[in-house]
């Protein structure tokens, strides 16, 4: 019995001992970093790396709105195609059969089996064949302006497609580093979570030896909360940004894919004057308005020419004979020619013609507005996107000695914390002084990249 009780005092003791350190265990839980662990992702050989070039030409594959572009620019160049055939003559070949109902009168006058006159007057014979070859010119100062219209409309068209290719690029370009810059954002908040981490650590461990407060734990408990949800953000962000690429690239936008490392150092700005004189030569904008100007200035041309007399000629070979043969009876020859000129005169149309006129010049006044309103705008633009782009690389160096400074700082003032000469809160703005920063430096990056490719689609150069 002694021996029972010896044993049972024991596991009553090593009963006790387990309880307490598991409520030990369980009142230091919530103070512990959860591990920190990121979505699987696919593997690297699976995913197909794109440059920006690359992406581009991919986006130019699948884009809907550039396919519309493409369509318009054909649909005005077979339009130009059709005026120009209006300016040259047409032919057309023509087979007809006539029947009509005998009148029962006898012609004294013609050959043998001819006698018999058709019921109509119109027609020359109760057997009557058509076979004929049409030729047809019509003379218009109206067909010239019109097809001078379809030809500057055509070079708008072109011109709006260089146009919708651009703004294709600049999208392309926003989402292309835009995933560049959630994945450096990601990067910064994963960076900033395990600082935090580590920071929780110490004070924990700090608190075990009685060297700070409580207060300390719960400081750097809430900053690490804090810096979780900040890496669920990015994470969010960064998918976001991956989604809204894929969209540009594949039918299915889910397809997995990664970027090429595009790390080289940019080159050095060009000179602001040839810069602009690359722009004010090679605009798609400026062209287009220009053209849109020329057809407006082709449609009054034509308004004005419909006031004018048109001339029309025709030319006609072939057999209008009671017989399909080359040689009639009594040796009369059924194949032979005829030819007429016309010519009309515009008298009265209720005003339309000149209805329609005021209407083209208004249509030209406004295509002059608009023409000048894109030449303000191309000098607006490209002022703006120059000084966009230097700003943006002059501050990049900044940013850079800026991220170096906070990180420094953070290893001092954790130096300091641990000798006990730093409050916690001084290493909590520490650490996010140097997220802030990086997180800075990430978006100086974006700034300037999409800065000179803005600059570079507006020169035609991307």
């Amino acid at each position: 019995m002694a021996l029972f009780g010896l044993s049972a005092k024991t596991a009553v003791c090593s009963c006790a001992v387990f309880l307490f350190l598991c409520a030990a265990r369980a009142d230091a839980l919530p103070d512990a970093p959860a591990p920190a662990t990121a979505p699987a992702a696919q593997p690297a050989s699976a995913a197909t790396a794109f440059t920006l070039q690359q992406a581009i030409a991919a986006a130019v594959r699948n884009d809907p709105l550039f396919a519309t572009a493409v369509a318009n620019r054909g649909s005005a160049r077979l339009d130009a195609s059709i005026a120009r055939g209006a300016l040259l003559p047409n032919a057309t070949a023509s087979g007809i059969y006539v029947y009509t109902q005998p009148s029962g009168f006898v012609s004294k006058d013609a050959p043998p089996g001819l006698q018999i006159l058709p019921a109509f007057v119109a027609n020359d014979s109760i057997h009557e064949y058509w076979a004929q070859i049409l030729v047809n010119q019509s003379i218009s100062a109206v067909n010239v302006a019109n097809y001078r219209r379809a030809r500057s409309l055509s070079e708008q068209a072109g011109a709006d497609l260089e146009s919708a290719r651009r703004d294709l690029v600049a999208r392309v370009v926003a989402a292309y580093f835009g995933v560049v810059d959630t994945a450096e954002k990601e990067r910064v908040a994963k960076s900033a979570l395990d600082e935090s981490a580590g920071f929780l650590k110490l004070t924990q461990e700090l608190q075990a030896g009685r060297e700070v407060a409580r207060a300390d734990v719960v400081k750097a408990q809430l900053e690490y909360q804090q810096r979780q949800r900040a890496w669920a953000d990015a994470q969010l962000a960064a998918e976001r940004a991956r989604l809204d690429l894929g969209v540009l690239l594949f039918p299915d936008p889910r397809t997995p894919y990664r970027l090429a490392d595009e790390n080289q150092a940019p080159a050095p700005l060009p000179d602001r004057s040839a810069v602009a004189a690359t722009a004010s030569h090679n605009n798609p904008d400026l062209r287009s308005a220009l053209a849109a100007l020329h057809a407006a200035h082709r449609a009054v041309q034509a308004s004005e020419a419909a006031f004018f007399p048109s001339i029309g000629l025709n030319y006609t070979y072939g057999i209008n004979a009671p017989e399909l043969a080359v040689n009639g009876r009594g040796g009369l020859r059924n194949l032979a020619y005829s030819a007429s000129v016309s010519i009309d005169f515009p008298i009265w149309d209720w005003f339309a013609t000149a209805d329609r006129l005021r209407q083209n010049q208004m249509k030209q006044k406004a295509a002059q507005a608009n023409l000048t309103t894109t030449q303000r705008q191309l000098i607006a633009q490209l002022n703006e996107y120059y000084s966009e782009a230097r700003v943006a690389s002059d501050q990049l160096q900044s940013l850079r000695i800026s991220v170096d400074t906070a990180r420094e700082s953070l290893r001092l003032t954790r130096l300091r914390y641990q000798a006990g000469e730093a409050l916690a809160l001084e290493v909590v703005d520490a650490e996010t002084a140097l997220a802030q920063a990086e997180t800075a430096l990430a978006d100086g990056r974006l700034r300037s990249r999409v800065a000179r490719a803005n600059l570079q689609t507006l020169t035609g150069v991307l």
